[in-house]
């Protein structure tokens, strides 16, 4: 028992070994509750069961932060606030991604929130290696930041001149290396990743990948892309491994509840981008100051990354609005974007 409280209390990565455990074992209390209990049987999603969702989630995010706030003082509740809205913000763009993913492989909506679900275990761990090693970089090599700080601006920049370009799935090297590998059914099979079915080529019983198991690596993959931004800012704000880690699951746990409500207004949310890149800009901004002139306020960094993310969402929602209305004076509608996955693919999905 001596052995097991000293395990406890030994340090890993910065914190108390029991401070880990207790955080991953309320993420894993919550994916239990929401995957075993609340969505034990696939249904559709709707707009207003995401959004009561969503709440639960910041709540319990914003309760987790106010912990922080207490045990471990204002600086550091100030950290895991600004990283959860950065990292929150950040992840609408993978709203529109998984749009996309869960389109072409024509998942239907019901089966949608039980792969975001379970595609959060593989998060957990992609994203805990990336932090680690972020982690073990900065600890090891301070000048790092330098690089971190010079990559968000020059993203961020990129991002105001050029924009973001189209998403095409079907060339997602991914895809088409999982395609020509795996055996892949080329229907689905309710919520199942694989299958056991005949093989054409051999008459034998075979292992099927089904186009759900293919859409959730594609997912990961994507999410893993979004990291390359997202780690990079976090540590801008702070180089507390646990902060780092517990403010980015926390907001991916919340966009997985927040999905459906975001797809079907993802719209709406045009000119949150050039918001985002002035953010990306400032975090980089910050690095350099820091390490020049000396530690910004964690108060103003979370008052200007709040600022402006808000602000973006204000004015995406106006002008939007402004140019709906412009386009129903004119009889002209504004498609949504395909979240219901519903329309048949018209590609094989694999050739046995």
């Amino acid at each position: 028992m001596e052995l097991f409280g000293d395990f406890l209390t030994s340090d890993f990565l910065g914190k108390s070994v029991w401070l880990w455990l207790a955080f991953l074992t309320v993420v894993g209390a919550l994916l239990a509750f929401d995957l075993g209990v609340l969505h034990k049987e696939d249904k559709e999603l709707g707009v207003a069961e995401s959004l009561q969702l969503s709440v639960f989630y910041i709540g319990v995010a914003l309760a987790f932060g106010a912990w922080l706030w207490w045990s471990m003082g204002p600086t550091s509740g100030m950290e895991y606030f600004t990283g959860y809205a950065l990292e929150k913000a950040l992840s609408i763009d993978n709203v529109f991604v998984i749009s996309l993913i869960f389109g072409y492989f024509a998942i239907p909506a019901k089966y949608q929130y039980r792969a975001l679900l379970w595609g959060i275990v593989a998060v957990l761990v992609l994203r805990g290696i990336m932090i680690g090693i972020g982690a073990a970089l900065v600890q090891q090599y301070e000048w790092v930041l330098y690089i971190f700080g010079a990559f968000l601006i020059a993203t961020g920049i990129k991002m105001l001149v050029m924009g973001e370009s189209e998403q095409d799935v079907s060339k997602n090297p991914i895809v088409r290396f999982l395609s020509r590998r795996m055996r892949v059914s080329a229907e689905l099979h309710g919520s199942h990743f694989f299958i056991r079915k005949l093989d054409p080529e051999t008459g034998k019983l075979a292992r099927f990948a089904t186009p759900l198991f293919l859409a959730l690596v594609v997912i990961n993959i994507a999410d893993l892309v979004f990291a390359i931004d997202s780690v990079p800012a976090i540590f801008a704000i702070t180089t507390d491994t646990y902060i780092v880690f517990t403010a980015n699951i926390m907001a991916i746990l919340g966009l997985r509840a927040l999905y459906f409500a975001l797809a079907a207004m993802v719209h709406r949310f045009e000119y949150l981008k050039y918001a985002l890149a002035i953010v990306l800009v400032f975090i980089g901004a910050k690095i350099f100051w820091n390490q020049i002139v000396g530690k910004a306020d964690p108060a103003i960094s979370l008052g200007v990354t709040l600022s402006l993310i808000a602000g973006g969402v204000l004015f995406s929602l106006w002008k939007t609005r402004v140019a709906d209305r412009s386009s129903a004076c004119h009889g002209l509608t504004t498609p949504l974007p395909d979240i219901t996955g519903a329309r048949p693919s018209t590609r094989p999905l694999g050739d046995g």
